[in-house]
């Protein structure tokens, strides 16, 4: 057994017989989870170094991890992890997991670096075929670009579509 998640509600301790688990709905996950809130295949624990990580996998109702929503993190002994609003307590040893030292730093996930945050945001795609932004004008060499002068109080330095003819 290589860890159990404690239900924080009550209930028995679901040990963890694999060092990788897939949770969710249907009855072929390794943690069966039988809510209508859970998503069939919602996330996957792994153990990477010692320390058990999540992984959610594109749930709708999402994963915590100490009350935080999270696409992927290192679980720390004791942590409090919640798969759509059901909380469990993950409990385990990393040593006996084969941990060295302290643990790993949090980082960013891999696939963070892998789309522009542009594209994160929706302000930008990076597939073929969908609504891209359009380039941005070069002002400096543009000869139809017109810079107005805050100071000028001359007619005429800025063009208004609702002037008269």
């Amino acid at each position: 057994m290589f860890g159990e998640l404690i239900p924080q509600g009550g209930g028995d301790p679901i040990p963890l017989l694999k060092k990788q688990l897939l949770v969710g709905r249907r009855e072929s996950c390794d943690i069966v989870l039988r809510f209508a809130n859970v998503s069939a295949h919602h996330c996957q624990l792994f153990v990477n170094g010692g320390y058990w990580y999540v992984r959610d996998m594109q749930s709708r109702n999402g994963v915590k991890v100490n009350g935080i929503r999270v696409q992927e993190k290192r679980i720390g002994p004791g942590d409090k992890v919640s798969v759509s609003k059901h909380n469990y307590s993950l409990e385990y040893s990393p040593a006996d997991l084969g941990a060295v030292g302290p643990p790993p730093p949090e980082d960013l996930p891999a696939e963070i670096m892998t789309e522009s945050l542009l594209s994160r945001a929706g302000l930008r795609s990076s597939k073929a075929g969908e609504k891209k932004l359009p380039p941005k004008r070069d002002k400096r060499n543009d000869s139809g670009f017109r810079r107005y002068d805050i100071l000028d109080n001359s007619a005429g330095q800025i063009d208004s579509p609702d002037k008269p003819v």
